[in-house]
């Protein structure tokens, strides 16, 4: 099978586990919204800004970091987790929504761009997804929110994402946010993808994640492409989106007289102009 569209589970109904395992609705179709369903004393966490609404007993609570607990040593732990986010772009904050009453409480959170909001069980995929810097939006508490830097000089400088990607861990349910159309592919040991730098949304740390050239001489410079592919090596899984930001914003800036659109998210001079920031 080439591949799936990312979007089969919209709801979900708590079991036991480590992290809280929350209910949850994914409602929209191109612009969506999670709507978290909490029992009493549980809680989420969430980008600071993408809360939609709350039932009145969901508390509020903004912290440093992720608000996991997970990184030890108490002020400075916390300080570091937050350092962590600031890096990848992300804010120094994060809320955590806690159900403080009785019965049921819900809260909703909405992606801030057309797209998919993708449901992803941790404990599902290994523990630990690597994913474009912008793409969290809310998790169970207990997932931890972190960095994963590119080992390889050239896949850092020209792989779309810059040399810094959202490292998330624990067992629990995340939501993350990709633009347009997502696709999820699963790949044996030893096969290859290759994937516009731009449109690689989140893949399995199994994965090997590098650059190739994107053909001769003439379809670096004309053929609107950019100079490399991404090149993905199974086994794991990879999620790739049809619309990254990058693009759309690109598309946006040449209809209003603000530049031209970006040509293939692994240019030469949108991988050096954007080193750290990733931008294509």
């Amino acid at each position: 099978m080439f591949g799936t569209p990312s979007v089969p589970v919209t709801h979900h109904h708590a079991k036991s586990g480590i992290a809280d395992d929350i209910d949850f609705d994914i409602k929209g179709q191109e612009l969506q919204f999670l709507e978290i369903e909490l029992d009493p004393g549980e809680s989420a966490v969430a980008e600071a800004g993408a809360m939609v609404w709350k039932d009145a007993s969901v508390g509020m609570t903004t912290v440093f970091g992720d608000g996991s607990g997970q990184q030890g040593g108490g002020f400075m732990g916390a300080l570091l987790g937050a350092g962590k986010r600031l890096v990848t772009g992300e804010s120094l904050f994060t809320t955590v929504f806690t159900h403080n009453g009785h019965g049921k409480a819900r809260v909703a959170f909405a992606a801030p761009v057309p797209g998919a909001i993708i449901p992803i069980k941790l404990d599902q995929v290994g523990g630990r997804l690597i994913c474009q810097k912008d793409a969290f939006l809310a998790a169970a508490k207990g997932v931890s929110l972190g960095i994963a830097f590119q080992k390889r000089i050239m896949t850092g400088l020209f792989g779309g994402e810059g040399f810094i990607m959202q490292k998330l861990e624990g067992d629990g349910w995340i939501f993350v946010q990709f633009g347009g159309m997502v696709i999820e592919r699963e790949l044996k040991a030893g096969e290859q993808l290759h994937v516009d730098t731009g449109c690689v949304a989140a893949f399995t740390d199994t994965v090997d994640f590098d650059l190739i050239q994107a053909g001769g001489v003439k379809s670096m410079i004309f053929g609107g492409e950019g100079v490399f592919f991404a090149q993905l090596t199974g086994p794991g899984k990879v999620w790739i989106q049809s619309l990254p930001f990058a693009r759309l914003a690109g598309r946006i800036g040449a209809a209003i007289g603000g530049g031209g659109p970006s040509r293939g998210e692994g240019s030469v001079l949108g991988g050096l102009g954007d080193l750290i920031g990733g931008r294509g």
